[in-house]
């Protein structure tokens, strides 16, 4: 006798409080069968998400969330950011029944360190770039004497999105190597800066890749690109992302199979391997090289702004999907419709942004969201009067779809040129792969 379907949750609670919560909590609300999305903590603008709630919990409170997940009878958490998944949140919730779409602390470790992740694709056989772990300063420096070349130096633990240097010069390579291990990193709680990777530059597009995974199927989405450099013309230091769009068409059908076969299946097989029942998306960002397609890093959760620029793209039966994962049931999940649409954000910084910013200023906005422009909010607070101020690096993503990506950036452009806070920094030129005008 056949399974019954996978359910909808009617309860979800999304963990986190940036722009990818915001924009997560957005679309499941939207799905057919779910009666109310908690958002924790959230940001200023929860409340403007209709469906959505606000619960004032930090994601590092772990008693505190399991205190809401059954308060409020949640039939699926949704885990949004990588440190609370590093932190072992999923396990501590799945052992009180609750179904969790996020991996567990030891599956986290594909994100928590660069060393552990690289070897398990060594292991695999997955195409990376060649490596070298060091644990310390005079290691590190000894392997770039020895190479001769700059090496792409990255912090081996979670760092922000902070930790990684793509060096052009051998000196740049041995100044990040020295700030590295001189503490850069010490404030956090991972002690990333405890070790590094030095790796082979790889050179070609980037691309981001999403597999929704429930321990042993996936579900993959349309790929994203994203852009890092603060700078227009791709220029600058990099940032968390100054904007996406999707679908990238440097992986067609054919490219996002060979995607799905050469890193993808390859890598659920290992972590099988390994013992470890991953059930959360897997992001491959990956380097499309002239041999074929080559993976920067993995994550453990969704890219941010790609996450905002995905979402209005995929259909109503998310929610679903999700809870198929997170009970290793995605054989019984219906398939995830996705828009044949095109997706464009642009995210609004703060002044200052990746550096010291500017914080607390209004913000006001004539944006009248529709179903084809959306405003998300990232690193905003609202203050007890209702109104609302910049609190972090990315304040704002505005987000919109059309049937071409002229027409989409066009509509998302015009939607930015309604917001205004203070030194609000934008690039004009996200999507310059992909536009004609």
């Amino acid at each position: 006798m056949p399974s019954a379907p996978c359910p909808t949750p009617a309860k979800i609670l999304v963990i986190g409080g940036g722009g990818r919560e915001n924009a997560l909590g957005w679309a499941l609300a939207r799905c057919s069968g779910v009666e109310a999305v908690w958002i924790a903590p959230g940001n200023g603008g929860t409340p403007d998400l209709s469906g959505c709630r606000q619960l004032a919990i930090a994601e590092s409170d772990q008693a505190g969330l399991i205190s809401a997940c059954r308060d409020q009878a949640i039939e699926l958490v949704v885990v949004g950011p990588e440190a609370p998944l590093a932190a072992g949140l999923a396990d501590t919730l799945r052992a009180t029944g609750v179904p969790v779409f996020g991996p567990g602390a030891d599956g986290a470790q594909l994100e928590a360190s660069k060393h552990w992740a690289k070897a398990l694709m060594l292991e695999a056989g997955i195409p990376t770039a060649g490596y070298w772990p060091a644990s310390s300063c005079a290691q590190a420096l000894q392997i770039l004497e020895r190479e001769g070349r700059p090496l792409v130096v990255k912090a081996d633990g979670l760092a922000a999105g902070k930790g990684v240097t793509v060096a052009e010069t051998l000196e740049e390579a041995t100044a990040a190597v020295a700030e590295i291990f001189d503490g850069r990193f010490d404030a956090n709680a991972d002690a990333a800066g405890a070790s590094l990777v030095l790796e082979e530059r790889t050179f070609g597009p980037e691309v981001s890749v999403f597999a929704l995974c429930d321990g042993e199927r996936m579900v993959l989405l349309p790929p994203a690109q994203d852009h890092k450099r603060i700078g227009e013309g791709d220029t600058g230091p990099n940032t968390g992302g100054m904007g996406a769009y999707a679908p990238a068409p440097l992986l067609d059908a054919q490219g996002l199979n060979e995607v799905r076969r050469l890193v993808l299946e390859p890598t659920v097989a290992a972590l099988r391997a390994r013992g470890i029942d991953y059930r959360g998306v897997i992001y491959a960002g990956l380097m499309l090289t002239e041999s074929g397609p080559s993976v920067i890093e993995f994550n453990c959760r969704f890219g941010d702004p790609e996450c905002e620029t995905l979402m209005p793209l995929l259909g109503p039966e998310l929610a679903q999907v999700l809870l198929a994962c997170a009970t290793g049931r995605l054989d019984q999940a219906p398939p995830l419709t996705i828009s044949a649409g095109c997706s464009a954000c642009v995210i609004a910084a703060a002044q200052g942004y990746p550096g010291t910013i500017r914080q607390g200023d209004p913000i006001t906005s004539q944006l009248e969201p529709s179903a084809q422009l959306q405003l998300f909010h990232a690193g905003t607070r609202r203050d007890s009067d209702g109104s609302c101020r910049t609190s972090g690096g990315r304040v704002l993503a505005v987000v919109a779809q059309a049937d071409d990506f002229d027409s989409a950036f066009e509509r998302a452009y015009a939607g930015l040129a309604q917001v205004h806070f203070e030194g609000m920094t934008a690039r004009r030129d996200i999507g310059h792969q992909v536009r004609s005008r």
